[in-house]
């Protein structure tokens, strides 16, 4: 349960109905492209058992494309995977600009320059070398993640007599439903992390039940969270949702927000930058493994985000460009692609019409999505 949950109720604000369905039917195909992805990483040997032969997502894009080139899937997966994580870190910049611009009105400071202030507390980042600090910030992270989540859904329980299902669309504009799709399916994306996660579970034999639950559970509070935010304000709703509560809640919860957000901000950070440092580091250019070489590379795509923060601060937007480009590919194009590709042989017609309609359908979503939101940021800039 991310922080992009709360652009949720501003999703449903232009999906109306379908909205809904589209949040229960993105936790039952996210829950299934997780099970084959994670499928890839066995084979049977001759007694019929299935041994884990690969580690990672890369792994299995490499098997995938070793006729091809040995290295050319991997190349893929972490490209897509490194664009996700940097996207990720963009929109906590710009969500925490938006935050400090609401929650200081008065201040003659733009949205932009709020990022950059938000930006400074974040230089440390480029000193962070393992995970156990990174650990630690996620934990309190969680902590703030649960108090904002109650806040708002408790306030929202107290103007229950607002409700109306009226204000639901019946009607949708086809290009803004679109960017919709986005950022609902970006609010699952988790499919980056699945692979290590079953790697090192006690037993990774219940890997299929923990994700049953965990989808369900998340779909549930998705679900629950957005509808009552949206029942509460209606066409009122806005793209963060902590703005449109009361100016002394909101200023509560957008310290709250605020804090989380620059919490979050180093996993996705220390993910992507390991990941390019790796890949850069098996090269022949040995000579990329020193430390100073690493501390460029942190302080190279820390001073990007920033960059790409303030030339595009416009959050639901962002968010939905993120989801069609970057999640809808991790999600369920390259988990169908690969699956199919690994396992054809043994799998049932069922299943290989399964397979090959989330992939047609996440190539039909990621292509119309992204196009929508790219015109989106367009017509914002004039």
């Amino acid at each position: 349960q991310g922080i992009f949950v709360l652009g949720l109720p501003y999703a449903l604000l232009h999906s109306g109905y379908s909205g809904l369905f589209l949040i229960i039917l993105a936790a039952a195909l996210c829950c299934y492209t997780g099970k084959i992805l994670i499928a890839c990483l066995y084979e049977e040997n001759e007694d019929g058992q299935l041994i884990r032969v690969r580690d990672t997502y890369e792994d299995i894009a490499n098997a995938c494309c070793k006729k091809l080139s040995p290295k050319l899937g991997g190349i893929v997966v972490n490209v897509t995977q490194v664009m996700e994580l940097i996207m990720t870190c963009i929109l906590y910049l710009v969500f925490s600009g938006n935050l400090l611009s609401h929650s200081f009105p008065y201040i003659p400071v733009t949205e932009k320059t709020w990022s950059v202030i938000a930006f400074v507390t974040l230089l440390p980042c480029v000193f962070i070398k393992t995970l156990k600090i990174v650990s630690k910030l996620s934990q309190l992270c969680s902590l703030v993640h649960f108090i904002i989540i109650l806040v708002v859904m408790t306030y929202c329980l107290t103007q229950i007599q607002r409700w109306s299902w009226a204000k639901f669309r019946l009607s949708i504009e086809f290009e803004e439903f679109l960017v919709s799709v986005g950022v609902i399916i970006f609010s699952y994306t988790s499919q980056i992390f699945l692979p290590t996660l079953e790697g090192n579970m006690k037993n990774p034999g219940e890997f299929k039940h923990m994700l049953h639950w965990t989808h369900f559970f998340a779909c549930v509070l998705k679900t629950t969270f957005a509808l009552t935010a949206f029942l509460t304000w209606g066409e009122e709703t806005k793209e963060v949702i902590t703005d449109n509560l009361p100016s002394f809640l909101q200023t509560l919860l957008n310290v709250c927000l605020l804090t989380k957000a620059l919490l979050s901000y180093p996993l996705p950070f220390f993910t992507a930058t390991e990941i390019f440092y790796a890949c850069i580091s098996r090269s022949y250019l040995s000579n990329y493994r020193s430390p100073l070489f690493a501390l460029g590379v942190r302080g190279s795509f820390l001073l990007l985000t920033l960059l790409m923060a303030v030339f595009i601060p416009h959050f639901a937007l962002l968010m939905g460009f993120t989801g069609s480009v970057t999640g809808a590919a991790v999600t369920f194009l390259l988990p169908s692609l690969f699956h199919l590709k690994l396992k054809w042989k043994k799998m049932s017609f069922l299943e290989k019409c399964a397979d090959i309609s989330i992939f047609i359908l996440g190539s039909l979503c990621s292509l119309a999505g992204t196009v929508c939101s790219v015109k989106g940021l367009l017509e914002v800039f004039g």
